[in-house]
Formats: structure tokens, sequence, C-alpha cells
């Protein structure tokens, strides 16, 4: 099994919509664009890539949304390093199809009184459907590995929320331990690096707003770099 060195995820660029939620009424989540400080947030998280990756070669998986493309985009990667694929499992916490932007503010703070994990949008996903999916993403990109000629790096360009709850797919954190962290800002990375023992570590935590509080009696282990 060929598995990879690093698996870098990352956030898109700052949208439209992350700048002004009243888009939302007038276009669909998954057409929104980048903003053009969303573009030089995506272009100089390019540079850090190019770097990081040196001429190494890279297996590249991109939410289906116009953002996260456009994120990829201004990346500038070598073309003839990088094997692309959209993964519409990858994308963004379905809210619905058009959506009004007083009952967005309003599920919003049902979301955060109830718990992002297990609040349903009404005619849309909760956090737990998000990683049913992310889950699903998971085994197939495990199968991955099996070819010999794999790639030693793995991208994937996506929503901040989907990285969270990869990252908890991955290293098995609790539904609390995930309460307690926030989103990534646009533009922003967290990379799996593999160590000499076989096994993956974040290269940094996500910024924690709380202290979890698991509902069982086994202790909660703050999610950090040595596991």
């Amino acid at each position: 099994m060929a598995r990879p060195r690093r698996i870098v995820l990352v956030r898109h660029g700052e949208s439209v919509g992350n700048a002004d939620d009243s888009v939302y009424e007038r276009e669909p989540d998954h057409a929104l664009r980048l903003t053009e400080r969303g573009w030089r947030q995506a272009e100089d998280t390019g540079v850090r890539l190019r770097e990081l990756f040196g001429h190494e070669r890279i297996s590249v998986y991109v939410s289906p949304y116009r953002r996260t493309h456009q994120t990829y985009k201004a990346f500038h990667l070598d073309p003839r390093l990088v094997r692309v694929r959209e993964e519409p499992r990858l994308r963004e916490q379905d809210w619905g199809n058009w959506q009004d932007r007083d009952d967005v503010r309003l599920q919003k703070a049902h979301r955060d009184a109830y718990g992002h994990f297990f609040y349903r949008l009404p005619q849309g996903e909760s956090g737990a459907d998000v990683y049913d999916r992310v889950g699903a993403f998971l085994e197939s990109l495990y199968r991955s590995f099996e070819a010999p000629d794999h790639p030693p790096n793995v991208l994937i360009v996506t929503h901040g929320l989907t990285m969270r709850l990869f990252c908890m797919r991955w290293f098995h954190w609790t539904v609390a331990e995930f309460e307690s962290l926030s989103n990534p800002d646009n533009g922003e990375t967290r990379m799996l690096l593999l160590g000499d023992d076989g096994r993956y570590t974040l290269d940094r935590p996500f910024e924690r707003w709380c202290i979890p509080e698991s509902y069982g009696d086994h202790p909660i282990e703050w999610p950090c770099d040595d596991r």
C-alpha cells in the first residue's frame, strides 16, 4: 500500500456569500464565486503549496462548487504533476435550495443552540449527514492507496465544516470534540503527516472555542498532533 506522506485539506477562499449573505437569495450556493480577496487568499495558499509539494506528484480532490474550483485554479499547480477529480461527497453542508437571509440567520442561531453535529437544517443536512458522506469518501480514498504508484501527496479543496468532519472521522474524535472546534478561515490549510510509526498526525489543531463536554465517562482528549 502506497500511503501518501501528506494529506492537505484546504478551505476555499472568501466567496461572495461569505462577504454578503444576502446573495443566497439570488444565487444558488454551489454557483457562488470568489471575491477579489478570496482570489488573493487562494493565490497566497498556492504559493505555499507549490513550495511544499515541489516536483512531487499530487492526487487532487475538489468539491463540485464554483468557489472550490476557482480556489484550486488559483493555486497554479503544475498540470503535469496533478491528477484532479471532482468529488461531490466533499461539497458544503446542504442548506436547501433558495435561502432567505433572515431564515438562514434564524437557523444558524437554532443550530448553535442545538449543536452543529445533530441539528438538521430544514430541506438540508445535519453535520451528522455530512459526516456520513465524508466517511464514504474516506473509504474510497483508502482503497486508492492500494495502487503502488499512488502519488505521495493528496490535496483536498473543500469547505470549513467538511474539513473538521474529515478530521473527526480520520482521528476518531468524539462529537463533543468536534463541537468544541471552529472552522478554519478562508484559504487556511490543515495537513495530515505520515510518521515513521505509520500513523498520521495533524500539523496544527483547529481553534478551540470551548471546553468539550462528553456525555460518556471516558475522558475527552484534545485533538493535538501527537495522535
